[in-house]
């Protein structure tokens, strides 16, 4: 009869869960379906939006590309308008390897003042990332080396110098050469020394700040 009994208990057990199950579900049911239905949405709604990241990323990665094979092309002009709407439409990353590409191109064309203008606005655009102001500061300072003043060169330049600095070697070497054009034969020195000390120079960097050295300790004029 005891085992009658423990049956007995456990089927009311039973009905009673399954009681307070449907009771639960009446009450709560619509919640559960509607975060069942939140957490498919979101992870379909993430998938889509990775698919169009990368769709998007794919589209300006062709249309830079295409920009660039103008350029070879001798297309300036094309290759500059194509850049130009990626600038505007790009994503991503592309939006400023655009204008930077475009500045480049100016200056092939020989528009070096526009090429300047260009480089100096994005290493002062405080939206890029450091790492490409830092370029767009030396491709400016490099452009100047040619035709500007010291002190125009070492505005864009000489803070990159520092020895933490991973574009230290170029930085030196621009404000070096533009100091030998200038007939600062002191200051030139001053910097190629410290490219020539620096155990992390390239090679053709020493060379070439080695052999400027020599002129100058030949010439005696850095004396």
């Amino acid at each position: 009869m005891a085992f009658n009994d423990d049956s007995f208990i456990r089927e009311v057990n039973e009905e009673l869960r399954s009681d307070q199950f449907k009771t639960a579900w009446q009450r709560y049911g619509r919640f559960v379906i509607a975060l069942a239905a939140v957490i498919v949405i979101g992870t379909a709604g993430e998938r889509i939006y990775a698919y169009w990241q990368s769709s998007q990323a794919s589209a300006s990665g062709d249309a830079f590309l295409a920009a660039n094979d103008l350029a070879k092309a001798n297309k300036q002009d094309e290759a500059l308008a194509a850049l130009s709407k990626l600038e505007q439409d790009g994503f991503a990353s592309y939006p400023v390897l655009a204008r930077m590409r475009a500045a480049a191109l100016k200056s092939e064309k020989g528009d070096t003042a526009g090429a300047i203008a260009d480089f100096q606005a994005i290493a002062k655009d405080s939206g890029i990332q450091p790492a490409i102001q830092d370029v767009a500061h030396l491709r400016a300072a490099w452009l100047l080396a040619d035709t500007g003043t010291y002190e125009q060169v070492s505005a864009e330049a000489e803070a990159l110098t520092a020895t933490t600095n991973p574009l230290r070697h170029s930085a030196r070497e621009v404000l070096g050469v533009t100091a030998y054009r200038l007939g600062d034969y002191k200051r030139a020195k001053e910097w190629f020394t410290a490219i020539a000390d620096d155990q992390e120079t390239p090679r053709n960097v020493g060379r070439r700040a080695q052999m400027l050295l020599d002129v100058i300790a030949a010439s005696g004029k850095a004396q």
